[in-house]
């Protein structure tokens, strides 16, 4: 999953991976090393996947397991795609479900199914590489990926850069299943607490419900792309990433730069 999450950084702009270097931190006495090796291994396998390679890295001595990428590669100079180039229009299509650091923390507190986790890890294991792909090849000029400042901070970051309104259909906005349910049980995140904070007066709310609010901020780890696709081509873009759904469209600017509807 750490993997899958530094590599989307290379496809949020259009790009392919090359190269990445492995970043750790072991609590050396505290765990077997055979933790270690697997660890390692899962994130090679997903580098592999990408067709990048795993060229070496960094290891300390730590209180904490960490571990992470820091990941190369490139990208063509007229095919990047940036949060600064959505265009009135375009329509906002999102490439997977939010609700990671919801259902996250159920898992944490013994509280989540089985079949909801599958589903969840399946998930933040995989690749942004299909959607980032298909962006391109249709000639997409915006996107971003949806990590841990939620779907509503990373599309406020396309509406500013670009100088345009994001609207955004709460109800189409796929979220896991249990998702909803575990926040009605009362599962919470600091991360949301600090994302609520920051949109609270940065966001047109509309009618959004609670539950749906909480969605919307929720960090994500591994979370999809929100691409801003040329109106024309949404209906071949969706038919190119499994599972992606259109949730809003680009106008001009408004006093908010997002505005749920």
């Amino acid at each position: 999953i750490a993997a899958a999450n530094a590599l989307s950084d290379v496809y949020a702009m259009g790009g392919e991976p090359l190269t990445a270097l492995n970043s750790v931190g072991f609590p050396s006495g505290k765990l077997p090393v055979e933790v270690l090796t697997e660890i390692l291994r899962g994130g090679q396998d997903k580098v592999h996947e990408a067709g990048a390679f795993v060229v070496g890295g960094h290891s300390i001595i730590d209180e904490e397991l960490k571990f992470g990428l820091a990941v190369t590669g490139r990208v063509h100079p007229q095919k990047i795609l940036s949060n600064a180039r959505a265009s009135v229009g375009d329509r906002l299509v999102l490439t997977k479900p939010v609700g990671t650091g919801i259902l996250a923390t159920a898992a944490k507190q013994g509280t989540l199914g089985t079949r909801e986790a599958a589903t969840l890890y399946a998930s933040m294991c995989m690749l942004n590489a299909t959607a980032s792909r298909a962006a391109v090849s249709i000639g997409a000029r915006a996107a971003t990926d949806i990590t841990g400042f939620g779907l509503l901070g990373h599309a406020l970051h396309i509406a500013n850069a670009s100088g345009v309104t994001l609207m955004i259909y709460g109800d189409r906005v796929p979220a896991f299943p249990g998702a909803r349910e575990a926040w009605e049980r009362g599962v919470r995140t600091g991360g949301a607490e600090r994302n609520a904070d920051f949109l609270e007066a940065r966001v047109d709310w509309g009618a959004a419900s609670p539950a749906t609010r909480a969605l919307l901020i929720d960090p994500q780890t591994s979370g999809g792309l929100l691409v801003a696709v040329p109106a024309p081509k949404v209906a071949d873009y969706l038919s190119r990433v499994p599972d992606s759904v259109e949730i809003g469209e680009v106008v001009a600017r408004q006093h908010y730069g997002l505005v749920l509807v």
